[in-house]
């Protein structure tokens, strides 16, 4: 009698810790880190292509996403280590190899960061999501926007280019022809450039395109730009031009030529207007997606891309200015950033 109840309580105490394992598991506080060798410990590595506004505000987004499901850095066994490529594309795969290496989950800004994290961990098995990826198809990044089936998954920002157009064509009548800067190495920047050759005609443009392959010859591409005669030039989400944006507006500036952003951190920076997108939002509902990975309410092979397209047009009276642009009525209601 002595040994069948000294049985039961051991079976009973056993049952009991293994209830209390399984509760714990559902907690931010208490995931296993599938790397890591500190026990109940979340490591997520993130991984940013370059230091530019749009780019930094899509991080602040991710933070606030992962903060607003409990997972904040130093809270809770949450361990987040940032990594910046500062746009270069082998210190993106260097970082991402080694962010791999120690992360329960990668996150990735900007579509270069996102193949290198994806490549970095595909074999391990590692989940990458990603923000601010504007053709994930083109990018390898996804078989399906609905159901992925690649290890990854994420934002994909839908650029308004025909938005876009309907506002160059609508604060510069006479216009004739539109330049782009763009690197032929980023699958978003071919993607959008086709879309905008397409568009152009319906809208009376022609499509002059420079391309370059990195940050060396942004400068000689934006002379390309002005030596073509260009009415305007347009720039995408492309990260090479963006994170040299400064040398693009020298150029073109010089020549009397405006150039009109995607965002509106373009604008505060030079451009004079742009159908533009809210780049934290976007980096937000990125973190929410992570977080529901983390948790397992998610399964990233199936877990579909989102799409972001809601955009806004903004301007700026000061820079608009400059080369005697004036606000048509259409725009009334647009967002003056200077203000």
């Amino acid at each position: 009698m002595k040994k069948n109840m000294l049985k039961k309580l051991i079976a009973l105490a056993c049952t009991g810790a293994l209830s209390l394992s399984l509760a714990a598991c559902g907690s931010p506080d208490a995931q296993p880190s599938g790397n890591g060798d500190t026990e109940g410990s979340i490591k997520i590595g993130v991984l940013q292509y370059a230091s530019h506004p749009s780019l930094d505000n899509c991080y602040e987004g991710v933070l606030q996403g992962l903060k607003e499901a409990g997972y904040v850095d130093g809270e809770n066994g949450v361990k987040i280590t940032f990594q910046n490529a500062n746009g270069n594309d082998s210190d993106a795969n260097m970082m991402a190899k080694t962010l791999a290496s120690s992360s329960d989950l990668l996150i990735a800004v900007a579509t270069p960061a996102a193949m290198s994290c994806y490549s970095a961990a595909k074999d391990s098995g590692i989940p990458v999501i990603y923000t601010a990826a504007s053709d994930p198809l083109g990018a390898g990044l996804a078989k399906d926007l609905n159901n992925p089936q690649t290890g990854a998954s994420g934002t994909k920002d839908a650029l308004n280019l025909e938005g876009q157009m309907k506002m160059i064509r609508a604060l510069l009548p006479e216009a004739k022809t539109i330049g782009v800067l763009y690197t032929t190495s980023e699958p978003n920047s071919l993607t959008h450039l086709e879309t905008f050759k397409k568009l152009a005609p319906e809208y009376g443009f022609t499509i002059a395109a420079v391309g370059i392959t990195n940050e060396s010859e942004v400068a000689s591409g934006a002379a390309a730009l002005v030596a073509k005669g260009v009415d305007c030039v347009n720039n995408f989400t492309d990260n090479n031009v963006v994170n040299n944006l400064s040398t693009l507006l020298h150029a073109t500036n010089a020549a009397g030529i405006p150039v009109f952003g995607s965002e509106e951190e373009q604008v505060r920076n030079g451009c004079v207007a742009a159908e533009s997108m809210d780049y934290v939002a976007l980096g937000a509902e990125t973190g929410k997606m992570a977080a529901d990975i983390l948790s397992g309410t998610g399964d990233i092979m199936t877990m579909p891309v989102s799409v972001f397209g809601k955009t806004a047009p903004v301007y700026s009276a000061a820079n608009c200015e400059k080369f005697g642009i004036v606000i048509p009525d259409a725009y009334a209601d647009a967002v003056n950033l200077d203000e």
